[in-house]
This record gives structure tokens, sequence and C-alpha cells, in this order.
């Protein structure tokens, strides 16, 4: 089976931030979570880098934050994500691939973001995503999402 998965105590999220937040307006919020091998290596499996590059882009217009989650893989690990993509090289998808390896669905946790956000001061989030994992997770944690804001990027012909 894959190595331990990190615990939410142990990760070092990155907030990234532009322009005011006002702790009395709805701010937008993208929760991404790290994939290094589509935002530093360049793999088209995923639109995880234009996902990224979308919600940077959206709040140097707006304002708002990106809290870069390091949770690599559905929250797998690198070594086991690339150990899932041979599995996928076979005809699994990511889900049966990471069940193969002995992993949950998804394993990744967003119980440092309510934290975060209260730090900040901001109490309700614009939530930029297209994930209803990621909705149920914030929300189940406390974090009051008054919209979303669908991440929606043209596939390529390697995530289709």
């Amino acid at each position: 089976n894959g190595e331990r998965v990190l615990d939410w105590t142990e990760m070092e999220p990155v907030v990234m931030m532009h322009g005011e937040i006002n702790p009395e307006k709805t701010c937008v919020v993208r929760v991404h979570d790290q994939c290094f091998t589509s935002e530093v290596l360049g793999s088209q499996r995923c639109d995880c880098k234009e996902q990224l590059d979308m919600a940077l882009a959206y709040i140097q217009q707006e304002s708002g934050l990106v809290i870069y989650m390091p949770q690599e893989g559905r929250g797998i690990g690198l070594a086991n994500k690339i150990a899932a993509y041979e599995l996928q090289d076979t005809g699994l998808d990511t889900v049966d691939a990471n069940r193969h390896l002995g992993f949950e669905d998804d394993e990744r946790s967003y119980e440092c973001v309510p934290a975060i956000l209260q730090d900040l001061g901001i109490q309700s989030v614009k939530l930029v995503t297209n994930n209803p994992y990621k909705i149920s997770q914030l929300t189940a944690s406390g974090v009051r999402i008054e919209h979303t804001i669908r991440s929606l990027v043209p596939p390529n012909k390697h995530n289709e």
C-alpha cells in the first residue's frame, strides 16, 4: 500500500491574496490543491494548472485569495500519484487507481481552511470550484459559502 498521508495539522498551506479584504463583504476564495505534475512538470492529464491560473487572474481583477493546499493527488502524495498514473495507463480511472493503492476515493482535508479565513477576518466566501466534495467538506467545517463560481477550463486531448 501507499505511504502515509499527511494529517491536516502537518500541512503548510500558502495564502495568495490580492486587493483589500473587507470582513463585511463576501470574499472570493479558491481553495486549490497542489498539483506538481501539471503546475511544475506540465502534465496535461488534468486541468489543475489552468484552474490555478484562472483563479489567480480572477483575484487580480476582483480581489480575493487563493489558499494553496499541499495535497498532491487527492491527498495521496506525489509518489502515490505517479503510481496511480501507471495504473491509469492500464485502464483504471483516478478513483479506482487510488483504491487499488489502498486509499479512499479522496484523502484531502480542508480542516485548516476555517482557521485561515477566521485569521483574515473573512466571514463568508464566493468559492471558486467545480468540486462538490470540496463544497460539502468546507460547509461541514463551518465555512459559509454564499455561492460558487465555476472554474471551467476547456479540456485538452489528454484529459477529456
